[in-house]
């Protein structure tokens, strides 16, 4: 089996340098050559510049490609994988066209994974682990009513004047900005067009608890049915979002402003502004927070209530961003190699040996990660 990995941005190295590493065959593509060097030209000299059709030519059958590239490359990839028998990995969304390639990926026995790196990736793993616990507690009763929270945000471990740093092109951030949102608030559905329209406050329940502004992000419903959820559950909340410092919507009110209009060009100015003065300088350590909540209530109070909790820095190993998204994209590729995710197009494992191996690898990549009862 050859690894093909595709991409060594900033947010790829610690996976990619764990599996060459630990022995496996890679071979790196990327468009630059000289910058894969850097990454990892101490490790191997297997580095290619990218270019799909010769990478197409050099698939084997149980092959995995792994792609770090943008999104528009994802499912080009996956295509090359299944007609060559190969595998396919990335930590991104399941797209709809990504999904459409279910049956063909199926029919040829090969795996098509996403979904696995920090978010989406290790939520789903918490999510999973916190769901099957409570179906297997004294607590579980189909006439419960649920309450589920998941929240995650990269941010400085020092915080700065504008709540925020950049670890790559701001660009992308002011985007998302302008995305709305779908989630469950007090049992009924909650449709906003901004972030901004539905900022709450979180204690994070940390070793010492920390308040967090949050948002929810994208369409957080879907996730229920991944999640196990069954379609009688009794549920109030279900949102899956974005957790930013304390003090981020006022240090940011007048780019929420700007945002709502902006041009194209307006946005890439205002992406180069912010990239010379708020990017992560040489050295200069982000954070990583990530809660994933499940509470059960029966006649207004609560009789199961957990929280799966991360919290991790940048040291000397590099950004903590970097190792929580790339680590988990080697382990699903080694798990995808050894036979253990089923053919066809998935997330995150469900499974729960799975789970406690891969989070006990994650483990070693934060500085806190635990479990909190918070009834116990």
């Amino acid at each position: 089996m050859t690894i093909h990995w595709c991409g060594t941005g900033l947010s790829a190295i610690p996976g990619l340098r764990r599996l060459i590493k630990a022995g496996h065959e890679v071979t790196v593509w990327n468009r630059t050559p000289e910058k894969a060097e850097d990454a990892v030209g101490d490790l191997t000299r297997r580095i290619q510049a990218f270019d799909i059709d010769r990478l197409a030519a050099e698939l084997q059958a149980g092959d995995v490609v792994v792609s770090m590239l943008p999104g528009d490359w994802h499912v080009p990839l996956a295509e090359r994988a299944i007609d060559k028998g190969a595998h396919f990995v990335s930590s991104s969304y399941i797209s709809p066209e990504m999904a459409a390639l279910d049956d063909k990926a199926r029919t040829a026995g090969v795996s098509l994974v996403n979904e696995v790196g920090l978010d989406p990736g290790i939520d789903h793993l918490m999510a999973h682990w916190l769901v099957a616990d409570y179906r297997a507690s004294a607590a579980f009763d189909g006439g419960n009513v649920l309450s589920f929270l998941s929240y995650c945000g990269g941010v400085p471990k020092h915080p700065n004047p504008f709540r925020y740093k950049f670890s790559w092109s701001p660009l992308g951030v002011l985007k998302a900005l302008r995305s709305p949102s779908r989630s469950l608030r007090a049992f009924e559905e909650l449709s906003v067009k901004r972030p901004w329209d539905a900022l709450s406050s979180y204690v994070a329940p940390l070793p010492t608890p920390e308040r967090f502004e949050v948002y929810p992000n994208r369409d957080s419903i879907p996730f229920m049915a991944q999640y196990h959820f069954d379609p009688a559950w009794k549920v109030r909340d279900f949102v899956r979002g974005t957790l930013r410092l304390n003090g981020w919507a006022e240090a940011w009110q007048d780019v929420f402003a700007e945002v709502e209009t902006a041009s194209d060009a307006r946005l890439k100015e205002m992406s180069d502004t912010f990239w010379a003065e708020n990017a992560y300088a040489q050295g200069d350590p982000d954070r990583v927070t990530l809660c994933v909540s499940l509470k059960a209530e029966r006649d207004g109070l609560p009789v199961w209530h957990k929280t799966y909790t991360l919290d991790a820095f940048g040291d000397d190993r590099g950004s903590a961003m970097a190792r929580l998204v790339s680590v988990p994209v080697s382990l699903a590729v080694q798990a995808v190699g050894a036979g253990e995710i089923a053919p066809g197009v998935s997330a995150a494992p469900d499974n729960a040996a799975l789970i406690a191996h891969w989070m006990d690898e994650i483990s070693r990549q934060a500085q806190h990660l635990q479990i909190v009862d918070h009834l116990a």
